[in-house]
């Protein structure tokens, strides 16, 4: 299996909804298809969120208007993984940041460190623990480098919870990519690559 990581831009929207179109979520309730779209750099409010076929719809318009950006898993011509990466200051007005991330320290902003946040992973379930969020996670800092970060950031669960336990990536996949836990909280770790 060869797999090809491409950053997402707007031709894209479509294989991108696509591939949530078809990969179960961890319960598999369709209803629950994120579409990855409170993690976007849009301001939440006032959108509505709440069925799979709005959120479908938010998603096309994000990836096309740039709002989510990531990265792309191919097998061939099929969308296999998806990697949430983003710039840390463009992401504070995201519906997710503003409920799950309060624990995360913002100092950077005011500091010009220039920080690239990783927030979710979906990998097709016939296809997990073969390595392709690691090579996700390695194009995600490789462009970083290019693209003039100081920091990759990384928020994985130190459990499981009420959620996929593993969207956010594993600690052991950031530790073997350079990563060290820069806070540790009961809400969770924060996990830093220094890049300069």
């Amino acid at each position: 299996m060869t797999i090809l990581i491409r950053k997402l831009i707007p031709d894209l929207a479509e294989d991108y909804v696509r591939f949530f179109d078809t990969t179960p979520h961890d319960d598999n309730v369709d209803e629950h298809k994120c579409y990855c779209v409170c993690w976007c750099n849009d301001d939440c409010e006032g959108k509505d969120f709440s069925t799979a076929n709005k959120r479908r719809n938010y998603a096309l318009q994000y990836v096309r208007g740039e709002n989510i950006q990531g990265y792309l898993a191919y097998n061939g011509d099929s969308v296999v993984g998806w990697c949430n990466a983003n710039t840390k200051s463009d992401c504070l007005k995201c519906a997710s940041w503003r409920r799950f991330m309060g624990y995360v320290p913002l100092e950077e902003s005011n500091m010009g460190i220039k920080v690239k946040s990783i927030f979710c992973f979906v990998i097709g379930p016939e296809l997990k623990r073969k390595g392709i969020a690691t090579q996700l996670l390695e194009r995600v800092c490789e462009d970083a480098i290019q693209d003039g970060f100081d920091i990759v950031e990384a928020y994985p669960y130190k459990e499981s919870s009420y959620q996929s336990s593993d969207f956010g990536g594993h600690f052991e996949m950031y530790e073997k990519s350079g990563f060290h836990v820069s806070v540790e909280t009961k809400h969770g770790l924060v996990m830093r690559r220094q890049l300069k």
